[in-house]
């Protein structure tokens, strides 16, 4: 930024952070949907006329606000469960934030080239730098696939385009709508803009409202059918303490409570406990499971649950899901939590402090095509916990299954915003792949949800409870389950290559 920062760069800079800090408020838990596209229109104003290198720095004090509130919940897994302290709490958390902030503020370089100066190429360049970038931090180093704007349209007219383009492609109608937004009202925050709008906002306004109401329509599309009748399921929140769940003298009770919990839920079709909810490798727990196992069966109840398990020839540990009773098959989760489930560089960061060594931390990768579990004949697509986030990740195994089915252990997330931000994902993965979702959680947000990403039937978080409802399996694929992301992409490079097109035409001398 130089030695030298005039006032209104650092007013720029600020009223960037603040725009960031509102952002996360259009999505879970607050759901005020307008605010993420009021807080793009304003970036969109603050990003005019400036270079690359502005636009960058710019950006970068936008993605601090958003990334600094969108995930404060990242706290409670450091300090309160990771034994760091708050101060080298805080610290962790600033590197985090700031690398998230730097790779968000990438893609915007090539806005400053030019792409910033007039209305057509920033209709066309804006939200495509922003899918794109997006679908960047959701990948790279592992990825981070958090705070996409999409989700706040889970639940307006928009989400009837999700089955389509996934989540992606909300997010590219959104800031269409807020760059059309800041362009229309000219937010005048004393930036001075140099340039006159090439094009008139009316064919772009016309473009956004036809969108709108297009998803109003789509959302009465039925993109996949029954398949069978609904089957009754009993879902289990135990509630269980971290300080409790790896205590290894409280094994004991952790089993009985699951033993009489299930007692009363082996009526239904299908019964799911959480992730690793013994807290116990399978191998070492196979008397207790042989007879959980026995008793489904006799009732005719498909039994899943969470468990880390060893291959015992190659002396890897997974964490798996497994069926029992009458359900059968198990699953690995292969997009593992970098320091949750495992740790990058473990030869000089394992034992430095608590936090790289968290119990259940030296898990391996599951494999990429992995065969659905079963239950009483219903295939099952599983994501453990943070894999439900990654929207092709499930649409890879959501084609050939007729119900989505997601375990995690929120209680790493305490009551932050964490476990909100988490469910709306779910939500939408359900919508996005026209599969109804079965969601078990230790202590947060259990619940069963339609293929419209619409909840059915949930209990309160933070309390041991059952719940019993009915799901109704599918069969079938949406245009986002056959495709996946790759057409939302490929649409973002193709409007990105016609902005830079546009701005050389009228760069060049006969204009």
């Amino acid at each position: 930024m130089g030695p030298h920062i005039k006032k209104s760069d650092m007013k720029g800079h600020a009223l960037a952070t603040l725009f960031g800090l509102a952002l996360p408020l259009s999505l879970a838990p607050f759901d005020w949907w307008p605010i993420g596209i009021l807080s793009i229109a304003g970036l969109v104003r603050l990003l005019k006329d400036l270079g690359k290198l502005a636009c960058f720095w710019r950006s970068f004090f936008f993605g601090l606000g958003m990334f600094s509130s969108g995930v404060s919940w990242i706290f409670v897994s450091i300090h309160d469960h990771g034994q760091a302290s708050i101060l080298l709490s805080l610290l962790l958390i600033a590197v985090f934030v700031i690398f998230l902030a730097l790779l968000f503020a990438l893609p915007f370089i090539l806005y400053g080239y030019g792409l910033n100066r007039s209305t057509g190429t920033t209709l066309l360049a804006f939200p495509s730098l922003w899918v794109l970038g997006e679908w960047f931090h959701g990948w790279v180093f592992s990825g981070f696939p958090w705070l996409y704007l999409g989700y706040s349209h889970i639940d307006t007219w928009l989400s009837g385009w999700a089955p389509i383009t996934g989540v992606l492609g909300l997010s590219w109608i959104t800031v269409l709508c807020g760059s059309i937004l800041g362009l229309f009202l000219g937010f005048p925050l004393g930036l001075k803009s140099k340039s006159k709008k090439s094009l008139s906002l009316g064919p772009a306004i016309f473009c956004a409202l036809l969108l709108w109401f297009s998803g109003w329509h789509l959302q009465s599309v039925q993109w996949t059918e029954a398949s069978s009748k609904p089957l009754s399921i009993g879902l289990i929140q135990p509630a269980l303490p971290l300080t409790m769940k790896w205590d290894q003298g409280k094994l004991l009770e952790i089993l009985n409570q699951y033993r009489e919990d299930t007692n009363q839920l082996l009526k239904h079709d299908i019964v799911v406990w959480p992730e690793s909810a013994i807290p116990r490798l399978k191998h070492e727990m196979s008397d207790y499971l042989s007879i959980l196992s026995a008793e489904a069966k006799d009732s005719q109840t498909a039994l899943i649950t969470g468990i880390p398990t060893q291959d015992q020839r190659s002396q890897l540990y997974y964490n798996s899901v497994i069926g029992l009773g009458s359900a059968s098959g198990t699953y690995h989760k292969q997009h593992l939590v970098p320091f949750g489930e495992y740790v990058p560089f473990e030869k000089w960061l394992r034992g430095v402090i608590a936090f790289f060594d968290l119990p259940m931390s030296s898990f391996s990768p599951g494999a990429e095509i992995q065969a659905p579990i079963i239950a009483n004949g219903v295939a099952i697509a599983t994501a453990i916990c943070y894999e439900i986030a990654f929207p092709d990740l499930v649409a890879r195994s959501a084609g050939n299954a007729n119900l989505l089915l997601t375990v995690s252990n929120d209680t790493w997330f305490g009551r932050s915003i964490g476990p909100q931000q988490h469910f709306q994902m779910a939500r939408m993965r359900a919508l996005e792949n026209g599969k109804p979702l079965i969601r078990a959680t230790n202590d947060g947000l259990t619940a069963l949800v339609n293929t419209k990403g619409k909840v059915v039937s949930k209990i309160p978080p933070y309390g041991r409870g059952i719940l019993e409802g009915y799901v109704t399996p599918f069969r079938g694929i949406t245009p986002f389950g056959e495709r996946g992301s790759m057409p939302i992409l490929l649409f973002s490079v193709v409007m990105l290559f016609f902005a830079i097109g546009h701005h050389l035409r009228r760069a060049s001398p006969q204009h």
